[in-house]
Order: structure tokens, then sequence, then C-alpha cells
């Protein structure tokens, strides 16, 4: 695979054959992978995707387009070609790819394409079209080999080669009985080393992991990695086999999943496209802004009621950033193991008080460390022990507070019924900021006047 400079390369080749010669472009094409090409379609503009697109084989091109960063629309670029070609790749596409890209459209538009497509084809992806698209139903393919366990070896083999002929790849042979409920799997290497007579019940391996339509798609991530399974097949609530899902279609998944977490631990709506416009991002992140405009300004008020004590003590100012960046980067660190360990469900109620045990020592120590430093250095430039002692207890308390802080909010977040990612730091800067100026600006007064 190609790293990005050379995928630049490539784009910077393809802009000049674009004002040049068709056919040198097309064998320049020829020579890259659909998912190279997938790459230089998000960065190209509307029409010349179009010219690239219609310079494809058709297989090349539907996977180009199933390859595509969501966030360039792939939708859009489908959309905007002919009808006939329109037809001809998304006939091409994988049921489960199709319904993705198709799904985006306008429902007029969808319908267009669905009535011109091969009527087998367009049943499939209606079907899949009334799942929601971050459940196990929205991620499934429906194409994955089925055989029957009362069938033999010399059957099931014979199915087994008629089934894939439609089907790209296929990681498992799953094992259906007479009512097509799904009762276990076969290996394909188990059925090859078989004897030519040997029934596939003998065969059979019950140990069945799957999930439901409507079982949320970050779930079934957890349980394929979990369990290093290559696909988790998907059943109704009667264990008929509607559908399978790939590693590769987790991939996504768990892109998309780390992708939220992080927009939302910085709180920027998972709303907001990474390449979109500025005004989406506006949009997106205002809300938020008020939110910390609102919890600055009862920070600030803390400082507002010391304004006595700093005009007295003008060097307390120089260690109150200190104290609260200090505070908050600490706060950050264990709200994001805590946030991770609950996003990856390995935080039981048994563990919660142990996690937030952890985090308090860890604040005690990080507290006498760095309390000791900043403690130090105010009697140094200040030869006032007492000052000393001030910023000592202040860091302290703050470092504990934001362990606490960091280790908890998430958890009573998420026990609340709320997303922990979302409103976590903007609750610990809070508290954090407020804190941390309450304990030195206080501390101060008590000691120092």
């Amino acid at each position: 695979m190609k790293q990005r400079d050379d995928i630049l390369f490539d784009l910077e080749k393809i802009e000049d054959l674009l004002e040049g010669s068709e056919q040198e472009l097309r064998l320049f094409l020829e020579e890259l992978h659909p998912s190279e090409i997938a790459k230089i379609l998000d960065l190209l503009k509307d029409k010349k995707r179009k010219i690239v697109i219609g310079l494809l084989p058709i297989d090349v091109a539907s996977e180009a387009i199933s390859e595509m960063d969501p966030e360039s629309h792939p939708e859009k670029l489908l959309a905007s070609l002919h009808t006939d070609l329109v037809t001809n790749i998304v006939e091409e596409l994988s049921y489960d790819d199709a319904t993705d890209i198709v799904s985006q459209l306008s429902e007029e538009k969808r319908e267009e394409i669905l009535e011109n497509i091969d009527e087998e084809d367009a049943s499939e992806i209606r079907k899949l079209l009334t799942y929601s698209e971050d459940s196990a139903g929205g991620l499934m393919s429906t194409e994955f080999i089925k055989i029957n366990f009362a069938q033999n070896k010399r059957d099931a083999l014979e199915e087994v080669a008629n089934q894939s002929e439609e089907i790209e790849n296929f990681y498992a042979i799953y094992v259906i009985n007479d009512d097509e409920r799904l009762i276990g799997t076969v290996s394909l290497k188990n059925l090859i080393k078989a004897k030519p007579n040997v029934q596939i019940i003998e065969l059979l391996d019950e140990n069945l992991i799957y999930v439901f339509t409507d079982t949320d798609q970050e779930e079934v991530a957890q349980l394929l990695s979990q369990y290093n399974l290559p696909g988790i097949p998907v059943v109704d609530k009667e264990m008929k086999l509607l559908g399978v899902i790939s590693f590769d279609d987790v991939i996504d998944v768990l892109e998309e999943e780390m992708t939220e977490d992080i927009l939302k631990i910085a709180n920027v709506s998972d709303e907001e496209e990474l390449s979109g416009n500025w005004k989406d991002a506006v949009k997106s992140r205002v809300p938020w802004l008020m939110v910390n405009t609102v919890t600055a300004f009862i920070a600030s008020s803390v400082i507002y009621f010391y304004q006595p004590t700093i005009q007295k003590i003008t060097l307390l100012a120089t260690f109150m950033p200190i104290i609260a960046g200090l505070g908050g980067n600490a706060g950050v660190q264990a709200l994001a193991v805590t946030i991770r360990r609950i996003s990856l469900n390995t935080l039981p109620d048994s563990k919660v008080l142990e996690t937030i045990k952890k985090e308090v020592l860890v604040g005690i120590i990080n507290g006498l460390v760095f309390g000791a430093v900043v403690s130090l250095v105010a009697v140094f430039n200040n030869h006032s022990p007492l000052l000393g002692v001030v910023v000592f207890l202040a860091m302290f308390g703050n470092l504990v507070i934001a362990g606490i802080t960091g280790a908890s909010i998430p958890i009573i977040l998420e026990k609340l019924g709320f997303d922990p990612a979302v409103a976590s730091s903007i609750i610990l800067t809070a508290f954090t900021d407020t804190l941390g100026f309450l304990l030195i600006l206080g501390l101060g007064s008590y000691f120092l006047l």
C-alpha cells in the first residue's frame, strides 16, 4: 500500500492527465489499487471525480466508491453519474456497501436508483435500509455461506462452491436446520479434511457467538475483538440467520467510535465533519463554548471575591494558573482512562470504588511531588515559608480533587444515563479551576493576612 506522499503524487499526476490525454489517464489508473483511487477521489473536485469514475471498469469503480471516506460523500458522486453507470455500479457493490451509500441519498433519488437495478438486489437493499445504520442490522451483509445440518461432506462442498460464486469473501460456513435456524458453524479446514460421507452434524461446532439486528455496533465490535472472530452472525429472536458482520466492517466502526469519543472529549459535536466547512464547525462548537463561558465565570467569581487578598499578596496570582493548570491536566488523565474503561465495558460496579481509590492515590502522590516542587520555588523567590505552605497545600489539594473528579464524574454521568464523553471535561475544568483558585486564595487569606 502506498504512503500518503505517494497518494499526493498520484493526485498531482492525475490532475495533470485530466488536462491532457484521456488514454494516458486511463492507463495510469490501471496501475492503481481501488483503495488508492478512493483516496484520490476523496481529494478531487466533483467534476474531476466524475471523469475518473467514467474511465474505470465497473468492478474497480464500485470498489473505489465503497472505499471512499464517508465525509467525502460518495453518495453525491454516485448521484451525479449517468443512470446506466449508477445502475451498474450499485449492482456490483455488496449489499451492505450499497445500502451504506444509498441510505445517504434523498428518498427520491434512492427510489430512482432502486427502481433501475435488478429486482433481487433492490429487495435486499430495501431490507437492509429498514435497520438503524449504527446497529448490527445496519452493518450486516446478507451474502454468506450456509449449509444444512443433514447434508454430507460431498453435498456440502458442492453447496459451498455454488454459493461462493456470488460472494467475494467468506470467513465461516454457517449451519442451519430445516427451519432456517442457526445451530452452529463448520470450519472450511474441517470440512475439507473430513471423509467424503461424513455428516455435517458430526463436524458441527455449537459454540456460537451471535448478535441480534438491534445490537449496537459498538457492542458488535467488542464481541469480535474479545473472541478474535473473523465474522459474527446476525439472527432474529427465533435464531433465524439474517446476515453476517465481518471484521473489515467493524474496523470502520472502531474508527468511527474512536473519532466520536475524541471529538466528544474535546466538546466538539460528533455531527461535525472533520472536513466540513466553517459554518458547521461554528454551529457545533458554540453551544459548548457557551457552557465553558459559564463555568469560567464561576471560577472568576472566586478571584473577584478574593480581590482584597490578591491586592495585598500579589505573588499569589503567579501561582494560580499553575495550580489550576496542573489540576486540570491531572484530571484529564484520570478522565481519559476512566472513559476508556467505560467504553470497553471493563469497569463493572464491583470495580468502581477500586478505580476511584487508585486515582485518589495517584493524586496524593502527584500532589506531594508537585506540591513540594512548586512550594520550593515559592519559598526561593519570596523567602516566605508560609507562602510555601500555602502553595503546597493548594497544589496537593487540587491534584487530589482532580483524581477524584476525573474518575468519578464519568462514572456518575454514565449511571445517570448521560454520555460521559460529552460533559465530563467541562465539569472537570469547572472543579479544578474553581477549587484551585479557592484553595490558594482561601489558604492565602488564612495564613498570610
